[in-house]
């Protein structure tokens, strides 16, 4: 498949959320050829049996405008035909003989039927146009991203600049001191919201990038027999995306994925990442060793471009913009060498809660999980003898932890949800058997 000449989608000079793609006129400007228009339009026929062209045009995520004259031509080449009158002089159409024999065909090319594609060059500058390089978030917007995490003022303060700079960091430190919870609410410091292609034309392939799995779309009314907006519906608005890959990461993940049944490419993990961050978490558990996968990210963290190789053995220079996140539980320097370490910037130690920061997260997690009263009696006695007689640290993770043993405790047992020293005693027998 060839693409035509598009034009971009328009959007403000201003913030990089300001972007918004406008509807094409014809499919010319939509950067749509006409066999391409034919294959999306006659496999849907063949999946659907009988439609309206306005029904088309939705399923397309294409104005109506062009369709009657396109669908007329079909049915002059007798692929397809009508079979009732729909409203405002639409019709409803089915595929002939010869169209079916013709779908058919285009199914063996490629068994994608969905919204049309948007070509890569109008990809790319929506890239550009709503990039995290653009967004300059303050210690404002900081504290309101990190509103439902304790965090100290010392990490805020290392934070902060991390998150501007809008390069990669190293966040290490003990199990359970929230370094995935902090990961995954650096994304919300920057615009709350971006437009994604759901599928891309590229070099003739159909490339999918709207993964429900990993993307969270704000929903918006799809064109119709009234249409209120000049949205190109080929598009659509998600939550700036936070992709998060532990140790089940490979490096096949991190390449263009082509499904050789349907003819159908998928975006590698860090392509559907741009414009928001993108978290490898427990860095060294992976299967691969830790600096084979580094490797990869060479290139993309110094230019900010990545290269990835299409079925067809092109190769494709992709935007590499996010906010890449290395979360580990062990040393950076134990894992990788100084020459690497100095294209990620900061290093950020995910450190013990202070004794003080401990009470404080109780103090938060138990009103949320029932305790309508919290005994400092009882707290001090789960300090005293599970923390500091056996020289044990805090961690973050453990307030909330051992409150829901707790209360799970409670109401097994019919009992009112209080904090008791014996109900400490049995909550940490269970967690700290083996630890």
């Amino acid at each position: 498949m060839s693409t035509a000449t598009s034009t971009l989608p328009s959007f403000d000079a201003g913030e990089a959320v300001a972007f918004r793609p406008t509807a094409p006129t014809d499919f010319a400007s939509a950067g749509l050829n006409q066999a391409l228009v034919e294959s999306l339009v006659m496999k849907f026929l063949l999946g659907i049996g009988v439609s309206s062209g306005r029904k088309i045009a939705e399923e397309l995520g294409l104005p109506f405008g062009p369709f009657p004259e396109f669908l007329r031509g079909l049915k002059a080449q007798q692929l397809v035909t009508y079979t009732d009158t729909a409203a405002a002089n639409d019709y409803y159409f089915s595929l002939t003989d010869a169209g079916r024999s013709r779908a058919r065909g285009y199914m063996e090319e490629c068994a994608y039927v969905g919204t049309a594609p948007v070509p890569f060059a109008d990809y790319v500058g929506a890239i550009s146009a709503q990039s995290i390089a653009r967004e300059q978030p303050k210690e404002a917007d900081l504290r309101r991203a990190f509103s439902d995490l304790l965090v100290s003022e010392e990490m805020f303060g290392v934070l902060g600049p991390a998150i501007n700079s809008g390069k990669g960091l190293f966040l290490y430190g003990y199990p359970g001191n929230g370094k995935t919870s902090i990961a995954e609410r650096i994304t919300r410091c920057y615009g709350s919201t971006v437009w994604i292609p759901r599928t891309i034309l590229v070099e003739g392939q159909i490339l999918k990038l709207f993964d429900p799995a990993n993307h969270e779309p704000l929903e918006h009314q799809r064109s119709g027999l009234l249409r209120n907006d000049d949205l190109d519906n080929r598009w659509i608005q998600i939550r700036r995306p936070t992709i998060v890959a532990g140790g089940e990461l490979t490096m096949e993940a991190l390449e263009i994925y082509y499904d050789t049944d349907n003819k159908i490419c998928e975006a590698p993990l860090q392509m559907k990442s741009n414009n928001g961050t993108f978290l490898i978490d427990d860095f060294g558990r992976q299967r691969m060793a830790p600096i084979e996968l580094l490797n990869r990210w060479i290139v993309p963290l110094e230019k900010r471009y990545d290269f990835l190789r299409l079925p067809n053995g092109k190769q494709i220079r992709v935007p590499f913009d996010q906010l890449i996140l290395f979360s580990t539980n062990l040393e950076p320097k134990d894992l990788v060498d100084e020459a690497f370490l100095r294209r990620i910037p900061y290093k950020i130690n995910a450190a013990d809660p202070t004794e003080a920061m401990y009470r404080r997260m109780i103090e938060i997690f138990a009103p949320k999980l029932g305790f309508d009263e919290i005994d400092e009696q009882a707290v001090d006695y789960l300090i005293a003898q599970h923390y500091r007689r056996v020289n044990r640290p805090f961690r973050c993770c453990q307030p909330r932890d051992l409150l829901l043993q707790v209360r799970n405790y409670c109401i097994y047992n019919d009992l009112p949800l209080e904090l008791k020293p014996e109900y400490f005693d049995f909550a940490a027998g269970n967690y700290f058997t083996v630890l």
